[in-house]
């Protein structure tokens, strides 16, 4: 069965942490080998094992911040200076995408025709899809530069990622838009770029869905029913989603999957694949149905296997979803739909005039 991956931050990993992501992954392990900052030498994704868990496509970042959080390889002191990388990120997409790697898509007409070939061709023979996204909009200097992003292929974006970003307050920070955020809405809505709504804190989450009137998805989030923290939706915040006919892909980071689970200490047996079926399931007894869970990895966001479920060695394990969900009692039809076919859906409605 092929795989829709709402989040991967492949051209963050290149350049930040100058992996190579067209080697086998044993290969990319053993080069980081003695490294001992979090996730060298375990990481879980590369092109090769994309392939063989058939992840046709993939919603692949730009992530730089305007931020003094200080992480060297995330923060930068000005949006310039954001804007810069993010382009040197998109850059690497264009190479990948010249040798055959990867393949953007922009339009409905380019999702649909993909598809197609993944669902009856050889995967090994074909690219990986990928539409661009943004995780925290400050490589975006003004929101006058929307156009020229979606022109680049710009598709998805998210205001804030950790902290407060020119747009919005993310990931442990408290508060809503700023003025400039504002606009980037109302720019993003003119040009038809889709909204991400991960990572926003709750006052920036409604009021970012109070004034944006176009599609709205959630790339990779959980549930804060299971894991208390503002990293995760509530079940209002599910439920606005729900009415929006959004998609939440979940993700497979241990400390959303497990309350209070602290890196090197939490037993490893605690957290598996099961767990990330727990969030999808609880979303799907929200809505009553199973049209609005998916998956979103978020498998290479600055981690490796000891941050991942226990029985997940690489990202073509993303595969054993499927039967963990049968054996919770979904039918095909809905496992179809958690796996790629709730995705493809979205896409397809949210890119119906192009």
């Amino acid at each position: 069965m092929i795989v829709i991956d709402a989040h991967l931050d492949l051209a963050w990993n290149a350049l930040s942490w100058n992996r190579d992501l067209t080697q086998d992954i044993q290969e990319i392990r053993k080069a980081e080998s003695g490294m001992v900052d979090k996730g060298r030498g375990a990481n879980t994704v590369s092109f090769s094992e994309m392939r063989k868990g058939k992840i046709a496509v993939c919603l692949a970042t730009v992530l730089a911040r305007a931020s003094d959080l200080g992480d060297p390889r995330l923060d930068f002191r000005t949006q310039e200076i954001a804007y810069a990388m993010g382009k040197g990120q998109l850059a690497y997409y264009r190479i990948l995408e010249n040798r055959g790697f990867l393949k953007m898509l922009r339009t409905r007409r380019d999702l649909k025709k993909h598809i197609a070939e993944w669902t009856a061709g050889d995967p090994a023979t074909l690219p990986l899809g990928f539409i661009l996204s943004m995780e925290g909009a400050d490589p975006i200097v003004s929101p006058g530069q929307v156009a020229e992003w979606w022109d680049d292929g710009l598709r998805v974006v998210g205001l804030a990622h950790y902290g407060r970003s020119a747009y919005a307050h993310g990931t442990g920070a408290s508060g809503g838009l700023t003025p400039e955020g504002k606009d980037l809405l109302k720019a993003m809505r003119e040009a038809g770029v889709i909204l991400d709504a991960t990572h926003l804190s709750d006052e920036s989450f409604w009021e970012a869905l109070e004034l944006f009137h176009g599609p709205v998805l959630a790339s990779h989030n959980n549930c804060r029913a299971l894991v208390p923290g503002n990293r995760q939706f509530t079940d209002e915040q599910i439920h606005e989603l729900i009415a929006r006919d959004s998609v939440i892909g979940a993700a497979f980071d241990n400390w959303m999957l497990y309350p209070n689970w602290v890196r090197g200490s939490t037993p490893a047996a605690a957290v598996s694949i099961e767990n990330v079926a727990d969030h999808i399931d609880h979303i799907c007894q929200l809505a009553g149905n199973a049209r609005h869970a998916g998956i979103g990895s978020d498998l290479d966001g600055g981690f490796g296997r000891e941050q991942s479920p226990y029985d997940l060695d690489t990202i073509a394990d993303l595969q054993t979803l499927a039967a963990i969900l049968h054996k919770k009692g979904y039918a095909e039809p809905d496992v179809e739909g958690i796996m790629f076919g709730n995705w493809l859906r979205f896409f397809e409605k949210a890119w119906a005039e192009n």
